[in-house]
């Protein structure tokens, strides 16, 4: 991604303190209108959301794939936020994807299950048959 390119679809930057970030860091995005946010001291939580999310696109997709170029890089992230939010199921929703509502439970064992293959067979997502 070319920052200069979207530089007027940025208003914030989220930061944590650490000493790498210097004031002449701070001034580039400052002088192109950039607020900057910093997250509060003493506070390893404040951005635990986000690193975990990160950690599993990482884990489940980017450590399985060999990515050649921006371009397969976004189209692969993109395919996988979708995966991530209508299909794969969440710990914390009662196995449930955020997208939808968990399926009602199987009484029949006459059931077919189909299954479709995501990011080249990298991932599989399996639904029951109607």
């Amino acid at each position: 991604m070319d920052l200069a390119d979207q530089i007027s679809d940025v208003r914030f930057l989220i930061r944590d303190r650490d000493a790498k970030f210097t004031a002449a860091f701070d001034a580039v995005f400052a002088s192109d209108g950039i607020r900057i946010l910093l997250t509060p001291p003493r506070a390893p939580q404040a951005n635990a959301v986000a690193e975990r999310w990160v950690g599993t696109l990482r884990r489940e997709l980017l450590d399985r794939m060999l990515i050649v170029n921006q371009r397969q890089l976004r189209r692969a992230v993109a395919e996988y936020v979708e995966h991530y939010n209508s299909h794969r199921p969440h710990r914390a929703l009662g196995q449930a994807a955020p997208g939808r509502p968990l399926a009602d439970p199987v009484t029949d064992n006459n059931f077919r299950v189909l299954r479709r293959d995501r990011l080249g067979g990298l991932i599989h997502e399996y639904t029951r048959a109607a």
